[in-house]
């Protein structure tokens, strides 16, 4: 069964995509079943083009992403979540809609990239990317939400 990722922040515009892009990346290049989406808040409407460029400069194919909101993912017909992040410390303090299933939540902040230049964004995608790494090599499928729930913590503190 598949393991469905939501990652939020509130422009859905950098962090999040990055993440997206980033995870949904190694899933194929590793062969796990799990899909990332983001969404924000209040989506900005645009992908922040250093975002798309940092994601392209690493082999991820960039066709399709766009800005939405987290409302998607609570309509019918939307894809239920095992895991919800936030990406931004903005996102983490807002009150999110209620997701089918009761997934697992946790916030993993990263500093804004869009204050600064291209390099910012590439250091970001990278840290992310790290991350996301590690979550692919945990057991996914046997887990539960209780252990599953401590190790992302625990990654969020690396």
């Amino acid at each position: 069964m598949t393991t469905n990722v939501l990652i939020l922040c509130t422009h859905n515009s950098a962090r999040s995509v990055l993440s997206e892009g980033m995870l949904n990346y190694w899933a194929e290049m590793l062969g796990k079943d799990v899909r990332a989406y983001s969404a924000g808040s209040a989506p900005s409407g645009r992908i922040n083009p250093f975002a798309l460029e940092a994601l392209a400069n690493a082999g991820v194919d960039t066709a399709g992403f766009r800005s939405k909101s987290w409302n998607e993912f609570v309509e019918d017909g939307a894809p239920q979540m095992r895991i919800v992040f936030t990406v931004c410390d903005s996102a983490a303090a807002e009150e999110c809609p209620y997701w089918p299933g009761s997934p697992v939540k946790v916030h993993w902040g990263y500093a804004d990239p869009s204050n600064g230049k291209r390099q910012g964004f590439e250091l970001t995608r990278q840290a992310i990317g790290y991350r996301m790494l590690q979550l692919l090599m945990l057991p996914l499928d046997t887990m539960s939400n209780a252990e599953l729930q401590e190790y992302l913590d625990r990654i969020s503190k690396s």
